[in-house]
């Protein structure tokens, strides 16, 4: 099981992101550093334009510039630093995947041109002023696993 964290300024610019999409669906891409065994921080996402009330819908144009430029500011250390799956919302809904949202991230983690040892699915929405989210972990072989997601706290 994948351990996820999500440090404080991440997450205050998916507040800021949930907030301005307000009742419609936003997301984009997680870039991260692996920091131990199983275990991955979030260290940037993009954000994508916001959807539909009931749906978001992901592009490609620009991810791989995004994933090259995060990873050439950290040295070229791909095993260390690199595209860690997908993010979005549902603000108005449980933050657990959909039949829809499962479906396209296996596909996602299945598609041999992308070559992921796994991808991960973030899933928040905000509750008042708090947070929340759930974690799930897709594999090539077509498995799922839900992951333990770690909402930092300032120090």
């Amino acid at each position: 099981m994948l351990q996820i964290s999500v440090p404080v300024d991440v997450q205050h610019g998916l507040r800021l992101a949930l907030q301005r999409a307000g009742s419609r669906e936003c997301g984009g891409v997680l870039l991260g550093e692996h920091v131990g065994h199983n275990h991955f921080a979030v260290r940037q996402v993009t954000l994508q334009k916001p959807g539909a009330v009931a749906s978001f819908m992901r592009s490609l144009v620009g991810v791989a510039n995004a994933v090259r430029s995060f990873v050439s500011a950290r040295g070229n250390d791909y095993t260390r630093f690199n595209y860690l799956g997908e993010w979005h919302s549902h603000p108005l809904f449980s933050v657990q995947p959909s039949t829809t949202d499962h479906s396209t991230m296996r596909d996602l983690a299945m598609e041999k041109a992308v070559g992921a040892n796994f991808v991960v699915l973030l899933i928040f929405r905000l509750s008042g002023r708090t947070l929340e989210g759930s974690a799930h972990t897709y594999l090539p072989d077509g498995s799922v696993y839900p992951s333990i997601l770690t909402l930092e706290e300032e120090t």
